[in-house]
C-alpha cells in the first residue's frame, strides 16, 4: 500500500528510506515544528503482532536512553489510529553499504569512521545495551563526515528477552529472527553475526565487537570476510 502524501498525526509522509524484518522507514515533514524526520512503522503483516509490538516499543526506550553524536536520535514514540511509531532523527548521507559498493575505503577514512562506530557501541555498551545487527546499511556517513549508527530494532539489554520469527537467504544479508530447536533464537545479519548469536546462544557486547571486526575488514578490504550460499554455511 502507498502511504506516500499519508498523515500519521503530524507527520506528512513525503518518500520510503528503506524496509526490511524489523520495520519500515519513511522520511515525513513535521508540520509543527517544520523540520523533516524519519518515521519507523511495523510492517502490516506483523503490526498486530503482540511480541513484534513489545520489541519495536522496547526499541524506543532503548534509544531514548542513548544519547551519543554517533547513534541516531530518537524524538518520540507516538500512535495515529491505535498503531504505534517511531520518530527518529533523519540522518542525510549514504550508508556504509553504499559507500563500500565502490571499492574499499582507504585506511586514514576507514579508521575515522571505525573509530566513530566504536565510540557509537562503547556508549551502548555503557548503558548494558547490545546492538545485535551491526552491519553496513546500519551506518550512515554524513556528508560532513560523521558517522551515526542506525536500528537498534534488534537491540536488547543484557538480561533482556529474545524473540522469535523466520530466516531469509543470506543472499539477501537479512535480518534474521529464527526460532529452532536450540534453547535461544538467531537474530541478527547472516554475514556479521558472532558464533554464539549464530548457534542462538545468550549474548553480550563481545558479538557487537565481533560484528564491528567483520565490518573494518570490509572497509578495508572491499570484501565480505564471511560468504555462502547458504545461511548455515
Amino acid at each position: 500500500m502507498n502511504v506516500i502524501g499519508r498523515t500519521l498525526s503530524h507527520y506528512r509522509i513525503t518518500a520510503a528510506l528503506g524496509a526490511g524484518g524489523m520495520g519500515e522507514v519513511y522520511r515525513a515533514t513535521d508540520t509543527r515544528l517544520g523540520r523533516d524526520v524519519a518515521i519507523k512503522v511495523l510492517p502490516a503483516d506483523v503490526a498486530g503482532d503482540p511480541e513484534r509490538l513489545s520489541r519495536f516499543r522496547r526499541e524506543a526506550h532503548l534509544l531514548a536512553s542513548l544519547n551519543h553524536p554517533n547513534i541516531a536520535a530518537i524524538h518520540g514514540l507516538e500512535e495515529s489510529g491505535g498503531k504505534p511509531f517511531l520518530v527518529l532523527e533523519l540522518v542525510e548521507g549514504e550508508d556504509l553499504k553504499e559507500r563500500l559498493a565502490r571499492g574499499a575505503i582507504p585506511v586514514d577514512e576507514g579508521l575515522k569512521i571505525a573509530k566513530q562506530i566504536a565510540e557509537a557501541l562503547e556508549e551502548a555498551h555503557a548503558k548494558g545495551i547490545v546492538h545485535r545487527d551491526l552491519k553496513p546499511a546500519n551506518v550512515k556517513l554524513t556528508p560532513d563526515g560523521r558517522v551515526k549508527v542506525l536500528d537498534f530494532g534488534l537491540a536488547k539489554a543484557y538480561r533482556g528477552q529474545a524473540a522469535s520469527g523466520s530466516a531469509s537467504a543470506l543472499s539477501r544479508s537479512p535480518t534474521l529472527a529464527h526460532s529452532g530447536t536450540l534453547a535461544g533464537v538467531i537474530l541478527g545479519t547472516a554475514a556479521y553475526m558472532s558464533p554464539e548469536q549464530a548457534g542462538g546462544r545468550a549474548v553480550d557486547r563481545r558479538a557487537d565487537i565481533w560484528s564491528f571486526g567483520v565490518v573494518l575488514f570490509e572497509m578495508l578490504t572491499g570484501r565480505r570476510l564471511f560468504t555462502g550460499e547458504t545461511v548455515p554455511d
